[in-house]
């Protein structure tokens, strides 16, 4: 009786427990929601880019080659990019919050096995997990950030969100690399599994289900059915279309562009100046791009201006000669970045329904590291041969045309629906 009475007890008490959390949850607000997803993104990805510049330092470290290191470093983007997609549909079907969490455990156990690797195969392996985990994570908190905010903020939640996200991704290779000079790679490991840990508990106690928040309730329908509908979906498409034209741009800006700008008698420092002043750039520019997309008829036509000046920018990236020009055209290119790419990511949760947001947002992310892998694999042999001045100019053409394509799909789009 005894034995029966705790055990009843622990399941009131569980129940209990449940039910606070739900009241807790109902009451949050969007602006609560907003902050609780940008600390997330922040601190999920500021833990995992702190080990972007210091794993092929280890892999060298270790043994590892050039061609295998660079084989170790495109293994995550590969796998992101091709689980982002089917990993996105199982966010609309299982809950973004079980997805998000298991993206944080497999990057948080991803850095403590890195800390007790000892080869560079175990590194490739541990790295093809990587991606796993950022293919669960990434689309998945964008999909939920979707579900809680009205369509007239959308804009605005991006803003913030891809800020507090681009500046986690600047901040972290700088916090690494001051980690690693002041007690060694492995350490770095260690930290950054322990701040994705903590982001994890900050998932599992303080953000809802989506089901408590969602402004809009999905229709139950077949991933067959979904997929199908997607695929008419022009709009959608053409999202997807110029944000693999984008990353291709951005894959050659942080591949060739280093290479280019040392032909041109750039010191080192001036090429780490270049890369600086573009990610202040792209994310200072998100969050009051993110209010105006919330304020213009139509999102697509900000899409459109801002990847005109990303080609532009690409075009002037080509001819630069001197710091100067660099720097400039670093500026329109991260101001140009904010502007199209926020606008693609609200414009994205405004044309699909609620149900398919995930596969939506997982197709997005998918053309983002596809489009950057893309690029680094193909424009070296072009390079070679034409030169780089040739090579950003048919990136730059690339762009427009792929823009052109984007104008036409969506010119019968009416807006804000």
């Amino acid at each position: 009786m005894f034995g029966l009475a705790l055990n009843h007890n622990a399941i009131y008490t569980g129940f209990s427990m449940k039910t606070v959390f739900q009241r807790n949850w109902r009451s949050l607000s969007y602006g609560t929601l907003l902050f609780i997803c940008c600390g997330v993104a922040f601190a999920g990805y500021l833990g995992s880019y702190m080990r972007i510049p210091i794993v092929p330092l280890y892999a060298k470290s270790i043994g590892a080659d050039t061609v295998l290191i660079g084989i170790i470093n495109s293994a995550f983007l590969l796998v992101a990019g091709m689980l982002s997609l089917p990993l996105g549909i199982l966010s609309d079907r299982f809950g973004r919050k079980r997805l998000a969490s298991l993206g944080l455990i497999v990057l948080s156990a991803t850095s403590l096995l890195l800390y007790f690797s000892k080869t560079p195969m175990q590194l490739l392996w541990i790295y093809l997990f990587f991606g796993a985990g950022v293919g669960a994570f990434g689309p998945t908190m964008m999909a939920f950030v979707a579900d809680f905010s009205p369509v007239t903020h959308l804009g605005r939640s991006y803003g913030w969100y891809t800020t507090a996200l681009y500046t986690a991704m600047s901040l972290g290779p700088g916090v690494g690399g001051f980690v690693a000079q002041q007690s060694g790679f492995l350490n770095v490991f260690l930290i950054s599994g322990i701040i994705i840990l903590l982001t994890f508990f900050v998932v599992v106690f303080f953000l809802p289900p989506t089901h408590l928040i969602i402004t809009e309730r999905p229709k139950k329908e077949k991933t067959s059915v979904i997929m199908k509908g997607l695929l008419r979906n022009r709009a959608l498409l053409s999202c997807w279309l110029v944000t693999l034209g984008g990353c291709f741009a951005l894959g050659m800006f942080i591949t060739f562009l280093p290479l280019h700008a040392q032909n041109q008698n750039l010191t080192i420092w001036q090429i780490g100046l270049v890369f600086v002043v573009q990610g202040i750039c792209n994310a200072i520019s998100r969050i009051p791009f993110g209010h105006l997309s919330d304020n213009v008829k139509n999102r697509s036509t900000l899409v459109v201006i801002g990847l005109i000046g990303f080609a532009a920018s690409m075009a002037g990236f080509g001819i630069s000669t001197r710091v100067i020009h660099f720097v400039l055209f670093a500026v329109a290119f991260g101001t140009s970045m904010g502007l199209a790419f926020t606008s693609i990511g609200a414009l994205i949760a405004e044309v699909v329904p609620v149900e398919s947001r995930g596969l939506a947002m997982g197709g997005y992310n998918t053309c983002i590291y596809f489009g950057m892998m893309i690029s680094s694999a193909s424009m070296g042999p072009i390079i070679r041969k034409i030169g780089f001045e040739s090579g950003f100019l048919i990136t730059a053409v690339i762009n427009l045309v792929l823009v052109g394509f984007f104008y036409l799909l969506m010119k019968k789009f009416s807006g804000k629906q």
